[in-house]
């Protein structure tokens, strides 16, 4: 099995994986996540070295990371750098469901890293190179991985399930900041202002409201809102997270068991993503304000379109299915 980005993949006929010996073998592709930019493929041979997966939870900025990968056809490069920034969303992966929680380092990176690892001094894998920031398409000091622990709940769930068991908290959050805290009369620029509770949701039933602040998840602090996804998407349905939250002046601590995308805590049957994948479409509940603003009082939102049924037929992100049929 080897780890890949989606978008080296997506919409290939054939996959070819050169070792850095130069032997060639035809890849299966097992399965995609476009939501975190992640694949996985296979090729059938035997004993071939791999890398450890390390806790990117642990990775500290300013420690020096290497990042591997095929620049410019150049074989098996290596460039150092060191880590410059964690829990990065740089929207390029279209918002909705996407989970966008990258390592930002300063290690060289250019068309042809996408996929590759990116280690750390004692060569364990923290992360998937990804993208980076160019005016020019070249490097320009920012490149970003995918964190080894969210890749790791990505790949498992693939060769276990054949599909992702994403995990929702059925909320929405604002970064508290200076202006945020004054409006709020908040007496701390802390944590993650809850702006939106789903009905029905895991947050809801966890007993969180709009207008908590949520200030740690399983002791961890939580101030990103792409901290907030990335510990989520590291997650499953039925798992539960501890948080904690301040109301008004009182500290409470929740215990919210996460559910899948149809609002339940069990494992989703990859027989029914069958129907997600021809479509090539994530759905979700549009909010009331949207859907009052439409005079709808039902449909569903269409937050994450890839090829497929949909897409073919003109159907674009964002729009609304009233109904089928």
């Amino acid at each position: 099995y080897i780890v890949t980005n989606n978008h080296v993949v997506n919409g290939a006929e054939e996959v070819l994986v050169t070792l850095n010996d130069r032997r060639a073998y035809t890849a299966e592709i097992v399965g995609t996540d476009p939501s975190t930019d992640l694949a996985l493929i296979k090729v059938e041979e035997k004993d071939l070295p791999y890398l450890v997966f390390a806790n990117s939870d642990e990775v500290l900025v300013g420690e020096w990371v290497l990042a591997v990968g095929n620049p410019f056809n150049l074989t098996s490069t290596v460039t150092a750098g060191i880590v410059s920034a964690k829990a990065r969303d740089i929207n390029i992966l279209g918002g909705g469901t996407s989970v966008e929680s990258f390592i930002q380092t300063d290690a060289a990176v250019n068309r042809g890293n996408s996929g590759g690892a990116l280690v750390n001094t004692s060569g364990e894998l923290i992360g998937i190179n990804a993208a980076i920031a160019s005016n020019t398409g070249s490097y320009s000091g920012y490149s970003f991985a995918i964190p080894s622990n969210i890749a790791r709940k990505v790949v498992l769930d693939l060769m276990n399930y054949g599909v992702v068991q994403r995990a929702y908290l059925g909320l929405t959050v604002a970064e508290v900041d200076a202006n945020l805290a004054k409006e709020y009369g908040l007496e701390n620029v802390e944590g993650l202002y809850v702006t939106e509770v789903v009905p029905g949701g895991a947050a809801y039933e966890g007993g969180i409201d709009a207008g908590d602040i949520i200030l740690s998840i399983d002791g961890q602090k939580i101030n990103e809102n792409a901290r907030l996804n990335e510990i989520v998407a590291e997650h499953s349905p039925g798992d539960k997270l501890k948080i904690e939250i301040k109301r008004g002046s009182k500290l409470m601590l929740k215990t919210v068991e996460l559910q899948n995308r149809r609002g339940e805590t069990s494992l989703v049957d990859p027989t029914s993503s069958d129907i997600i994948s021809y479509l090539g479409a994530t759905f979700e509940e549009p909010s009331k304000d949207e859907l009052q603003s439409l005079r709808l009082d039902h449909g569903l939102k269409i937050v994450d379109l890839d090829d497929g049924a949909l897409k073919n037929a003109g159907v674009q992100n964002g729009f609304i299915v009233t109904s089928i049929n």
